[in-house]
C-alpha cells in the first residue's frame, strides 16, 4: 500500500511550504477588506509550524519526525524562515522548535467562565515574516522545489514521501510550471510519490473549489493548470479533511481554487496530518 509507511525518528517525512510572495500578496482577500493575504499567510504558517513542534514533543525530546523547508518566490526564490534559520532548507522539527525567529505576545479572547469572553495573553513563535514585493516566478521557484525533493527522496528511500504545500493569489509571470511541477510529482519514495497539493486565493470575491475529484466546474484555463499538478489525496488526508469538516471523497485531489481565509487554514492543517506517526 502506498501512503504507509510509518514516520519516526528513523524514517522522518518532509514538509515544503512553497508561499508566492508577489507583490499582489498586499492585496486583500475577496469579501474580506481589512484582512491582507500576505500577512494572513505568514500568520497561517507560523501556527502550522508551531503545531508540528507540538505533534513531536514527547516527554524526553523533540522528536524529529519531520524535516521542513519554507521557499518564497515574488522578487526572490528562496528560503522564507528568518533569524537563525534563514537560508536554511530541510530544517529538522526540533531545530524549527529551538529557533523562532521571535516569539510575539498576542491577545486573544477565551470564555470567562459566566457565558461571555475574556481577553489573554498568549506567546506567538514567528518563523516568517509576511512578504510581498515583485512578480511571480512560479517555474522557478517549483525548480528550487524539484532540487530539494530529488535529493530528500534519494536520501530517504524508506521514508513517506514529501508533501509540498503551494498558495499562490496568480499566474505565474516566467512560463508555464506544468512540466517542472510534474517532475516534482514523479519524484518518489519506495512509499509513493511526492506529494503536490495546490491552494489558490483571490482578491475578487468569487465560488471557491475545494478538492475537486475532476475539472469539470473549474472556472479557467489557470485553474484546469493548477488542477492538473495537484496529486490526489491518500485516505489519511481524506480523513484529516473530514475532521475538520471537509468533503475530499475518494478521488478528490489537494486542490482549492478561489480559497477564502477558512480554506487557506484548512489547506494547511490537512497537508500536514499524513497517517502512521510512531
Amino acid at each position: 500500500m502506498p501512503y504507509s509507511a510509518e514516520i519516526s525518528r528513523q524514517n522522518p517525512t518532509c514538509f515544503i511550504f512553497l508561499l508566492d510572495q508577489s507583490g499582489s500578496m498586499a492585496s486583500p482577500f475577496g469579501g474580506e477588506a481589512s484582512l491582507c493575504k500576505a500577512d494572513f499567510v505568514a500568520d497561517v504558517v507560523n501556527r502550522t509550524l508551531h503545531d508540528l513542534v507540538i505533534r513531536c514533543t514527547k516527554t524526553d525530546a523533540i522528536r524529529d519526525y519531520y524535516e521542513i523547508s519554507v521557499i518564497g518566490y515574488g522578487s526572490a526564490v528562496g528560503p522564507a524562515l528568518s533569524g537563525a534559520l534563514g537560508g536554511k532548507t530541510n530544517v529538522p522539527i526540533s531545530a524549527v522548535a529551538d529557533s523562532p525567529a521571535r516569539v510575539d505576545v498576542r491577545t486573544k479572547k477565551v470564555p470567562d467562565g459566566a457565558g461571555g469572553l475574556a481577553e489573554q495573553q498568549v506567546k506567538f513563535p514567528v518563523w516568517m515574516d509576511p512578504v510581498s514585493g515583485g512578480g511571480t516566478p512560479m517555474c522557478q521557484a517549483f525548480d528550487m522545489v524539484r532540487n530539494l525533493v530529488d535529493q530528500w527522496t534519494a536520501a530517504h528511500r524508506g521514508s513517506f514521501p514529501p508533501t509540498v504545500l503551494h498558495l499562490t493569489d496568480g499566474e505565474s509571470t516566467d512560463g508555464d510550471p506544468t512540466q517542472i511541477a510534474n517532475q516534482v510529482l514523479s519524484s518518489s519514495t519506495a512509499d509513493g510519490q511526492t506529494l503536490l497539493f495546490n491552494c489558490h486565493v483571490s482578491s475578487r470575491t468569487a465560488p471557491k473549489v475545494e478538492y475537486p475529484g475532476d475539472a469539470s466546474n473549474l472556472p479557467d484555463d489557470f485553474a484546469r493548470m493548477l488542477f492538473g499538478f495537484s496529486a490526489p489525496l491518500p485516505q489519511s488526508f481524506r480523513s484529516a479533511a473530514k475532521e475538520t469538516g471537509v468533503n475530499a471523497p475518494e478521488g478528490a485531489r489537494g486542490f482549492v481554487f478561489n480559497g477564502d481565509p477558512v480554506s487557506v487554514t484548512q489547506f494547511f492543517e490537512i497537508g500536514t496530518r499524513p497517517a502512521n506517526l510512531k
